[in-house]
C-alpha cells in the first residue's frame, strides 16, 4: 500500500468539561472567532491524554482529567478525525489565554445557537451516555 496525500489523516482532541448545572465549556478562538470545544490537533509522538490535557491547558487555562470518551468525529472534507473525552477539572479557573478571546459555560440552547452543527454535536452528544461516532464536512453533519 502507498502512502500518500489522500491516505492522510490528522488527529485532534477536545474536551467536554460540564459544569453543576449542566453547561459545557466552550471557547470563541481567537483566529477564526467561531465557538469551539477546546482542543486541538495532536502533536507527533505525543499521547492522546497528554495532548488533550496540553491542548485545554493552552486554551482555557484549566488542568482536566479525561474521564470518558463521548464521541469520535471525522470532517470528511479535510481528513481530521476528532476523539472527544468527558473531563473533570483538577486546578484551575476557566480564563481567555492567547488561542481563545472567551471562555465559557455555555447552555445547550447556545451551544445549538454560537456554534456549527459539526462542533454542537461534539459537546451535545457529551451530555448524552455513549459514545458517538459522525461525519461531517466542517460545518454540517453527513448521514
Amino acid at each position: 500500500m502507498s502512502e500518500g496525500p489522500s491516505l492522510m489523516h490528522w488527529v485532534s482532541v477536545a474536551g467536554a468539561i460540564v459544569d453543576d448545572q449542566n453547561r459545557v465549556l466552550a471557547i470563541r478562538r481567537r483566529d477564526n472567532h467561531h465557538w469551539e470545544p477546546p482542543g486541538g490537533i495532536l502533536e507527533p509522538g505525543e499521547s492522546i491524554h497528554d495532548g488533550l490535557i496540553r491542548e485545554i491547558k493552552e486554551e482555557t487555562d484549566l488542568t482536566v482529567r479525561p474521564t470518558a470518551l463521548s464521541g469520535v468525529y471525522k470532517n470528511m472534507t479535510r481528513g481530521i478525525v476528532a476523539l472527544v473525552f468527558k473531563c473533570e477539572t483538577v486546578s484551575g479557573q476557566p480564563s481567555p489565554t492567547h488561542e481563545a478571546a472567551e471562555v465559557r459555560f455555555l447552555t445547550s440552547n447556545e451551544i445549538t445557537q454560537l456554534m456549527d452543527q459539526a462542533y454542537a454535536c461534539r459537546l451535545l452528544d457529551a451530555l448524552q451516555p455513549g459514545v458517538a461516532i459522525r461525519s461531517h464536512d466542517g460545518v454540517a453533519l453527513i448521514d
